[in-house]
């Protein structure tokens, strides 16, 4: 990790600063445009937030990353729910990608959330990025998304050991997830204009990875 890379947790004066620098991070990444800014937004308001991991990254005394947690859980096949928590979104400026401090700020607040004795994390990305981070997919622990499949893009780590062990079911995040595009598109008018762009090279591979999903049970 860079020396200079200081790791805090986020203020209100940072609000606005890690909106614009998500917006940054994220746009034209999964689609045209983006709305992880204007989730960033609305999360510090959900009820399932969880400001005691909410950490920005600065270097050289520039903010540069961010990452966020929410409560989530697992609807058991055998009854009853299961706590778990999820992140998102984690964002880099563009300018500092590939240097290691995404996965920097995930293992530092990872740490944190087993310090706190949360059991797990459930989070929906890259499979090839978050395999480094020490996340396995979810159909290993026979937990499916809300929409009872088995996504590739749904990937879990074990805060505590063996707690996915008996946790076969469903996943569900914050409904703070389920972006309103309206509301999305109007909080966007308020930062500077930015081109969209489609069939990027993210995109194609967001799209590859949205359509690698099985329903449960099939083979």
């Amino acid at each position: 990790m860079n020396t200079n890379l200081v790791l805090r947790r986020e203020t209100p004066a940072d609000f606005r600063i890690v909106e614009t620098l998500t917006r940054e991070a994220f746009w034209n990444l999964h689609g045209p445009g983006c709305d992880e800014h204007f989730l960033s937004h609305i999360l510090r308001n959900a009820d399932a937030f969880i400001p005691e991991l909410d950490y920005v990254a600065e270097l050289d005394g520039v903010t540069v990353a961010n990452i966020m947690y929410a409560k989530a859980c697992i609807r058991l096949d055998h009854g009853g729910e299961l706590p778990v928590i999820g992140f998102g979104p984690v964002s880099v400026l563009p300018e500092y990608q590939r240097q290691g401090i995404g996965s920097t700020l995930i293992h530092h607040t990872l740490a944190l959330a087993k310090e706190f004795n949360y059991n797990a994390v459930l989070i929906y990305g890259d499979p090839a990025y978050y395999s480094r981070v020490g996340f396995v997919p979810a159909e290993r622990f026979h937990i499916a998304t809300d929409h009872n499949e088995y996504h590739a893009a749904l990937q879990a780590f074990e805060l505590q050991p063996g707690a996915l062990g008996n946790a076969a079911g469903c996943f569900f995040e914050s409904d703070a997830y389920h972006i309103d595009t309206d509301a999305a598109s109007a909080f966007d008018q308020t930062f500077p204009p930015k081109g969209k762009q489609a069939g990027t090279p993210s995109q194609q591979r967001f799209a590859q990875i949205a359509a690698m999903r099985k329903p449960r049970g099939a083979a």
